[in-house]
């Protein structure tokens, strides 16, 4: 259990911290970086995770159920306009921001849809204790969104609104969470890819990770075309054969690794911890993100020209959401 719980602490330090680098690379633009990020994130490691020890992988798809190998297809291509989302929103709004949003988006959306996919949306303790938690989310993220309006006023001096860069970053950051929920969603839908590899002698992780190889492959399409067009529409392309030494290129791997090592570290921390995975490890792995995020987010000095209310604002808006986290989890115990 104690080693479980460390592991999905571990996991959350590396999901809070992976989007870190988009904010420190100045040589190449975005695409660039997420270009190599999500080669790396999405086919190399899921590759190497695999190929290496599944000597029968298409054995393993060929007795999986056609309606899994879809689901993971499918929930997977449309994460990938997620992934696509959240690194605009986090180049947009910072990381401290961009990642509060998403998380409580997502995780209010993925405390709920299980409930309701599975027909057991009924108004019992339960329930009630989770709705109470998806209502404290939506508050938390609100409370966010304020934060960052203010800090746009206190940057411009201005009580205007905020600056159009920041309300597409907004929009982003609600659609990465959205899309980010229904990921969750086609996990769980492709698990039979996981239960038929397991009975082809793999061991669970291992069976998990086919899923992950065939989920994130699909969701590369659409990250890899919108790059390569960004690409040829900016320019960019050459950015990768001028002389930037190798930082542009190890930050991008840096980001890959440390955004599939929280999903590794994860799936090691879930059997750890038996039945209590979801309402221990899971919340645990997004609470730690989201708290590492922010403290990213201010060492950056993403809130430095802000004022006094807006760094109270953003604190209060973490505090809302780590509470919701907290309701959430307590609500699988019932």
């Amino acid at each position: 259990m104690l080693s479980g719980v460390l592991l999905a602490i571990l996991s959350g330090i590396c999901n809070g911290l992976f989007s870190a680098p988009i904010r420190l690379i100045r040589n190449w633009k975005w695409e660039n970086l997420w270009l190599v990020f999500i080669l790396a994130a999405c086919i190399g490691m899921p590759a190497l995770l695999v190929f290496p020890v599944v000597d029968n992988l298409a054995a393993v798809l060929s007795a999986s159920p056609a309606g899994a190998l879809w689901a993971a297809a499918v929930f997977g291509f449309g994460w990938g306009f997620g992934a696509i989302l959240f690194g605009l929103s986090v180049d947009r709004l910072g990381v401290s921001l961009a990642n509060s949003m998403v998380i409580g988006v997502s995780s209010a959306l993925g405390s709920m849809a299980p409930l309701l996919l599975a027909g057991a949306f009924y108004f019992n303790a339960r329930t009630m204790l989770l709705m109470a938690g998806v209502a404290v989310f939506v508050g938390g993220v609100s409370l966010c969104g304020r934060a960052g309006r203010m800090r746009e006023q206190d940057e411009a001096g201005t009580a205007e609104g905020v600056k159009a860069g920041s309300l597409q970053g907004y929009m982003f950051a609600i659609g990465a969470g959205i899309l980010s929920a229904v990921f969750n969603i086609g996990y769980a839908l492709a698990l039979p890819i996981s239960a038929a590899g397991q009975r082809m002698g793999l061991t669970a992780f291992t069976a998990g990770n086919v899923i992950w190889l065939v989920m994130l492959g699909a969701g590369s399409i659409p990250n890899v075309v919108f790059c390569i067009h960004l690409m040829r529409r900016n320019g960019t392309g050459k950015l990768f054969l001028q002389p930037h030494g190798y930082r542009p290129w190890t930050m991008s791997l840096l980001m890959a690794v440390l955004w599939g090592g929280s999903i590794v570290l994860y799936g090691m921390a879930a059997p750890l911890l038996g039945s209590m995975g979801p309402s221990i490890g899971w919340p645990l792995s997004l609470a730690v993100g989201l708290l590492v995020a922010n403290v990213v987010g201010f060492l950056l000095g993403e809130w430095r020209a802000s004022g006094a209310r807006a760094v109270r604002t953003i604190r209060a808006g973490i505090a809302v959401l780590v509470l919701a986290i907290v309701l959430c989890a307590a609500s699988a115990r019932f």
